[in-house]
Protein backbone atom coordinates (compact mmCIF):
# COMPACT_ATOMS: atom_id res chain seq x y z
CA UNK A 1 0.00 0.00 0.00
CA UNK A 2 2.75 2.49 0.79
CA UNK A 3 4.01 2.05 -2.94
CA UNK A 4 0.54 2.82 -4.45
CA UNK A 5 0.75 5.87 -1.59
CA UNK A 6 4.17 7.14 -2.47
CA UNK A 7 3.35 6.84 -6.32
CA UNK A 8 -0.07 8.89 -6.31
CA UNK A 9 1.87 11.60 -4.14
CA UNK A 10 4.71 11.64 -6.60
CA UNK A 11 2.21 12.39 -9.46
CA UNK A 12 0.28 15.19 -7.50
CA UNK A 13 3.17 16.34 -6.36
CA UNK A 14 4.98 16.81 -10.12
CA UNK A 15 1.39 17.59 -11.57
CA UNK A 16 0.76 20.41 -9.00
CA UNK A 17 4.36 21.82 -10.14
CA UNK A 18 3.40 21.63 -13.57
CA UNK A 19 0.39 23.80 -13.37
CA UNK A 20 2.41 26.04 -11.03
CA UNK A 21 4.62 26.31 -13.95
CA UNK A 22 3.05 26.79 -16.73
CA UNK A 23 0.19 29.12 -15.43
CA UNK A 24 3.63 31.04 -13.77
CA UNK A 25 5.09 31.09 -17.63
CA UNK A 26 2.34 32.87 -18.92
CA UNK A 27 2.47 35.87 -16.41
CA UNK A 28 5.84 36.30 -17.27
CA UNK A 29 5.32 36.08 -20.97
CA UNK A 30 2.04 38.47 -20.63
CA UNK A 31 4.35 40.91 -19.16
CA UNK A 32 7.16 39.90 -21.47
CA UNK A 33 9.60 38.64 -19.10
CA UNK A 34 12.42 36.93 -21.31
CA UNK A 35 13.14 33.34 -21.74
CA UNK A 36 16.46 33.54 -19.39
CA UNK A 37 14.76 35.00 -16.12
CA UNK A 38 11.42 33.19 -16.69
CA UNK A 39 14.04 29.92 -16.51
CA UNK A 40 16.29 31.44 -14.05
CA UNK A 41 13.23 32.24 -11.69
CA UNK A 42 9.61 31.54 -12.45
CA UNK A 43 10.76 27.83 -13.72
CA UNK A 44 13.26 27.68 -11.78
CA UNK A 45 11.36 28.01 -8.24
CA UNK A 46 8.13 26.04 -9.93
CA UNK A 47 10.60 23.04 -10.43
CA UNK A 48 11.89 23.08 -6.96
CA UNK A 49 8.87 23.23 -5.53
CA UNK A 50 8.28 19.49 -4.91
CA UNK A 51 11.75 19.76 -3.37
CA UNK A 52 10.92 22.42 -0.49
CA UNK A 53 7.86 20.83 0.10
CA UNK A 54 9.18 17.09 0.42
CA UNK A 55 12.20 18.80 2.62
CA UNK A 56 10.24 21.24 4.47
CA UNK A 57 7.78 18.80 5.58
CA UNK A 58 10.28 15.92 6.15
CA UNK A 59 11.98 18.47 8.33
CA UNK A 60 9.02 19.58 9.99
CA UNK A 61 8.66 15.59 11.31
CA UNK A 62 12.41 15.58 12.34
CA UNK A 63 13.51 13.58 9.57
CA UNK A 64 16.73 15.82 8.86
CA UNK A 65 18.66 13.11 6.67
CA UNK A 66 15.51 12.88 3.53
CA UNK A 67 15.49 16.79 4.00
CA UNK A 68 19.19 17.10 3.54
CA UNK A 69 19.48 14.09 1.16
CA UNK A 70 16.76 15.35 -1.06
CA UNK A 71 18.87 18.68 -1.76
CA UNK A 72 21.69 16.56 -2.79
CA UNK A 73 20.16 13.81 -4.43
CA UNK A 74 18.02 16.98 -6.49
CA UNK A 75 21.58 18.61 -7.31
CA UNK A 76 23.15 15.83 -8.91
CA UNK A 77 20.34 14.70 -10.86
CA UNK A 78 19.83 18.25 -12.07
CA UNK A 79 23.10 18.41 -13.42
CA UNK A 80 24.28 14.81 -14.37
CA UNK A 81 20.79 13.31 -15.38
CA UNK A 82 18.78 16.60 -16.75
CA UNK A 83 22.45 18.26 -18.22
CA UNK A 84 23.70 15.18 -19.46
CA UNK A 85 20.36 14.22 -21.21
CA UNK A 86 19.57 17.84 -22.71
CA UNK A 87 23.56 17.75 -23.99
CA UNK A 88 22.98 14.40 -25.27
CA UNK A 89 19.62 15.50 -27.38
CA UNK A 90 20.81 18.76 -28.48
CA UNK A 91 24.37 18.06 -29.39
CA UNK A 92 25.11 21.35 -29.46
CA UNK A 93 23.56 24.39 -27.45
CA UNK A 94 24.23 27.73 -27.94
CA UNK A 95 23.01 30.19 -25.48
CA UNK A 96 22.85 34.00 -25.65
CA UNK A 97 23.85 34.84 -22.58
CA UNK A 98 27.30 34.17 -20.85
CA UNK A 99 26.08 31.55 -17.93
CA UNK A 100 30.00 31.49 -16.95
CA UNK A 101 30.43 35.43 -16.30
CA UNK A 102 27.13 35.95 -15.08
CA UNK A 103 25.44 33.30 -13.26
CA UNK A 104 27.45 30.61 -12.74
CA UNK A 105 29.10 31.58 -9.52
CA UNK A 106 25.40 31.80 -8.03
CA UNK A 107 25.01 28.02 -8.50
CA UNK A 108 28.55 27.26 -7.13
CA UNK A 109 28.55 29.55 -3.61
CA UNK A 110 25.68 27.97 -2.32
CA UNK A 111 26.74 24.47 -2.10
CA UNK A 112 30.35 25.82 -0.58
CA UNK A 113 29.13 27.65 2.00
CA UNK A 114 26.73 24.39 2.83
CA UNK A 115 29.94 22.67 3.84
CA UNK A 116 30.98 25.17 6.13
CA UNK A 117 28.10 26.19 7.92
CA UNK A 118 27.43 22.23 8.27
CA UNK A 119 30.99 21.57 8.95
CA UNK A 120 29.62 21.48 12.84
CA UNK A 121 27.05 18.79 12.25
CA UNK A 122 23.76 20.94 12.04
CA UNK A 123 22.29 23.74 10.04
CA UNK A 124 20.64 26.20 11.89
CA UNK A 125 17.74 28.63 11.73
CA UNK A 126 20.33 31.39 11.15
CA UNK A 127 21.92 29.77 8.91
CA UNK A 128 18.49 28.54 7.05
CA UNK A 129 17.76 32.73 7.11
CA UNK A 130 20.88 33.56 5.78
CA UNK A 131 20.26 30.95 2.68
CA UNK A 132 17.01 32.52 1.97
CA UNK A 133 18.97 35.87 2.10
CA UNK A 134 20.84 34.69 -1.08
CA UNK A 135 17.83 33.85 -2.69
CA UNK A 136 16.54 37.37 -2.28
CA UNK A 137 20.09 38.61 -3.61
CA UNK A 138 19.88 36.26 -6.58
CA UNK A 139 16.68 37.28 -7.84
CA UNK A 140 17.84 40.92 -6.98
CA UNK A 141 20.55 40.37 -9.36
CA UNK A 142 18.37 39.22 -12.40
CA UNK A 143 16.15 41.91 -11.66
CA UNK A 144 18.86 44.78 -12.01
CA UNK A 145 20.33 42.78 -14.91
CA UNK A 146 17.02 42.04 -16.27
CA UNK A 147 17.85 44.85 -19.29
CA UNK A 148 21.29 42.68 -20.36
CA UNK A 149 18.97 39.77 -22.13
CA UNK A 150 15.05 41.22 -22.07
CA UNK A 151 14.93 41.21 -25.94
CA UNK A 152 14.52 37.29 -25.75
CA UNK A 153 10.99 37.17 -24.82
CA UNK A 154 8.87 34.45 -26.58
CA UNK A 155 6.86 36.63 -29.27
CA UNK A 156 4.94 33.40 -30.34
CA UNK A 157 3.37 33.02 -27.21
CA UNK A 158 2.79 36.99 -26.47
CA UNK A 159 -0.84 37.00 -28.62
CA UNK A 160 -2.03 33.77 -26.55
CA UNK A 161 -5.24 35.19 -24.11
CA UNK A 162 -4.67 35.85 -20.43
CA UNK A 163 -7.29 35.11 -18.28
CA UNK A 164 -6.24 35.91 -14.42
CA UNK A 165 -9.27 34.31 -12.93
CA UNK A 166 -8.35 31.31 -14.90
CA UNK A 167 -4.55 31.21 -13.96
CA UNK A 168 -5.30 32.01 -10.19
CA UNK A 169 -7.63 28.74 -10.22
CA UNK A 170 -4.61 26.81 -11.95
CA UNK A 171 -2.13 28.19 -9.59
CA UNK A 172 -3.97 27.63 -6.94
CA UNK A 173 -4.70 23.99 -7.61
CA UNK A 174 -1.12 23.37 -8.38
CA UNK A 175 -0.45 24.32 -4.97
CA UNK A 176 -2.69 22.39 -3.37
CA UNK A 177 -1.75 19.31 -5.02
CA UNK A 178 2.01 20.25 -4.18
CA UNK A 179 1.29 20.55 -0.91
CA UNK A 180 -0.29 17.22 -0.35
CA UNK A 181 1.21 15.54 -2.48
CA UNK A 182 4.79 16.37 -0.61
CA UNK A 183 2.68 15.28 2.50
CA UNK A 184 2.22 11.77 1.26
CA UNK A 185 5.47 11.53 -0.50
CA UNK A 186 7.24 11.98 2.69
CA UNK A 187 5.10 9.72 4.75
CA UNK A 188 5.36 6.74 2.23
CA UNK A 189 8.82 6.96 1.68
CA UNK A 190 9.88 7.18 5.15
CA UNK A 191 7.44 3.50 5.65
CA UNK A 192 9.11 2.14 2.36
CA UNK A 193 12.86 2.62 4.55
CA UNK A 194 11.63 1.21 7.25
CA UNK A 195 10.46 -1.99 5.47
CA UNK A 196 13.29 -2.79 3.76
CA UNK A 197 16.00 -1.40 6.89
CA UNK A 198 17.10 1.55 4.09
CA UNK A 199 18.35 4.57 6.07
CA UNK A 200 16.22 7.82 5.01
CA UNK A 201 19.25 9.52 3.69
CA UNK A 202 19.22 6.91 1.34
CA UNK A 203 15.17 6.97 0.07
CA UNK A 204 15.42 10.85 0.05
CA UNK A 205 18.79 10.71 -2.24
CA UNK A 206 17.92 8.59 -4.97
CA UNK A 207 13.79 7.80 -4.63
CA UNK A 208 12.50 11.56 -3.33
CA UNK A 209 15.40 13.31 -5.38
CA UNK A 210 14.72 11.57 -8.18
CA UNK A 211 11.15 11.97 -8.33
CA UNK A 212 11.36 15.83 -7.42
CA UNK A 213 13.93 16.18 -10.14
CA UNK A 214 11.70 15.04 -12.78
CA UNK A 215 10.23 18.44 -13.13
CA UNK A 216 13.25 19.70 -14.44
CA UNK A 217 14.11 17.23 -16.62
CA UNK A 218 9.99 17.16 -18.59
CA UNK A 219 11.04 21.38 -18.75
CA UNK A 220 14.73 20.72 -20.16
CA UNK A 221 13.39 18.20 -22.70
CA UNK A 222 10.77 20.66 -23.86
CA UNK A 223 13.25 23.57 -23.87
CA UNK A 224 15.45 21.42 -26.40
CA UNK A 225 12.69 21.03 -28.80
CA UNK A 226 12.39 24.48 -29.16
CA UNK A 227 15.64 25.08 -29.44
CA UNK A 228 15.95 27.37 -25.95
CA UNK A 229 19.44 26.83 -24.91
CA UNK A 230 18.92 29.70 -22.48
CA UNK A 231 15.95 28.25 -20.56
CA UNK A 232 17.71 25.30 -20.00
CA UNK A 233 20.52 26.09 -18.38
CA UNK A 234 18.89 29.14 -16.31
CA UNK A 235 15.98 26.28 -14.96
CA UNK A 236 19.14 24.33 -14.28
CA UNK A 237 21.10 26.88 -13.05
CA UNK A 238 18.00 28.66 -10.88
CA UNK A 239 16.93 25.15 -10.02
CA UNK A 240 20.44 24.33 -8.16
CA UNK A 241 20.09 27.92 -6.09
CA UNK A 242 17.00 27.28 -5.07
CA UNK A 243 17.68 23.80 -3.45
CA UNK A 244 20.39 25.19 -1.39
CA UNK A 245 19.21 28.52 -1.08
CA UNK A 246 15.01 28.40 -0.82
CA UNK A 247 14.80 24.68 -0.31
CA UNK A 248 17.18 24.18 2.50
CA UNK A 249 16.93 27.29 4.03
CA UNK A 250 12.98 26.78 4.34
CA UNK A 251 13.67 23.18 6.03
CA UNK A 252 16.58 24.42 8.71
CA UNK A 253 14.41 27.26 9.33
CA UNK A 254 11.08 24.74 10.35
CA UNK A 255 13.53 22.78 12.41
CA UNK A 256 17.55 22.88 12.71
CA UNK A 257 19.09 20.36 10.35
CA UNK A 258 21.91 17.89 11.60
CA UNK A 259 23.69 17.18 8.58
CA UNK A 260 26.43 14.00 8.87
CA UNK A 261 29.25 15.08 6.66
CA UNK A 262 31.52 11.54 7.84
CA UNK A 263 28.77 9.35 6.72
CA UNK A 264 27.59 10.91 3.83
CA UNK A 265 30.93 12.20 2.38
CA UNK A 266 30.95 10.56 -1.00
CA UNK A 267 26.93 11.90 -2.15
CA UNK A 268 28.11 15.53 -0.71
CA UNK A 269 31.34 15.30 -2.89
CA UNK A 270 29.81 14.17 -5.76
CA UNK A 271 27.23 17.31 -5.55
CA UNK A 272 30.14 19.78 -4.98
CA UNK A 273 32.31 18.54 -8.09
CA UNK A 274 29.20 18.06 -10.62
CA UNK A 275 28.42 21.84 -9.53
CA UNK A 276 32.34 22.40 -10.18
CA UNK A 277 32.14 20.94 -13.94
CA UNK A 278 28.96 22.72 -14.29
CA UNK A 279 31.20 25.85 -14.09
CA UNK A 280 33.69 24.43 -16.40
CA UNK A 281 31.24 23.64 -19.04
CA UNK A 282 30.05 27.23 -18.62
CA UNK A 283 33.49 28.60 -18.21
CA UNK A 284 34.43 27.09 -22.25
CA UNK A 285 31.04 26.72 -23.52
CA UNK A 286 31.10 23.11 -23.75
CA UNK A 287 27.77 22.58 -24.10
CA UNK A 288 27.86 19.39 -26.62
CA UNK A 289 27.44 15.17 -26.42
CA UNK A 290 30.91 14.67 -25.47
CA UNK A 291 30.17 16.92 -22.08
CA UNK A 292 26.36 14.95 -21.70
CA UNK A 293 28.43 11.97 -21.73
CA UNK A 294 30.32 12.73 -18.92
CA UNK A 295 28.23 14.15 -17.13
CA UNK A 296 26.18 10.53 -17.50
CA UNK A 297 28.95 8.40 -16.71
CA UNK A 298 28.77 10.47 -13.83
CA UNK A 299 25.58 9.74 -12.37
CA UNK A 300 26.21 6.00 -13.31
CA UNK A 301 29.02 6.45 -10.81
CA UNK A 302 27.08 7.88 -8.63
CA UNK A 303 23.92 5.17 -8.70
CA UNK A 304 26.90 2.60 -8.67
CA UNK A 305 27.73 3.31 -5.24
CA UNK A 306 24.22 4.21 -3.93
CA UNK A 307 23.50 0.75 -4.62
CA UNK A 308 26.64 -0.60 -2.77
CA UNK A 309 25.24 1.04 0.12
CA UNK A 310 21.40 -0.97 -0.10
Amino acid sequence: MEYIIFLLAMMALLKGADYVIDESEKIAIHYKISQFVIGATIVALGTSLPEMAASIFASAQGKSDLAVSNVIGSTIFNIALVLGVVFIMANKLAPKRDMFAEDSSWALFPILIFLVVGFDGEISRWEGFIYLTMMGAYLMFLTKNADSFSGDFDEDKQDESFDWANTALWLGLGFVLVIVGAHFTVESASMIAREFGVSEWIIGLFLVALGTSLPELVVSIQAVRKNNADMILGNIIGSNVANFTVVLGAAAMVNPLKVDFTANAFDIMTALILTVMMVFITANKLYNRSSGIVLILMLALFLGNGIKAL
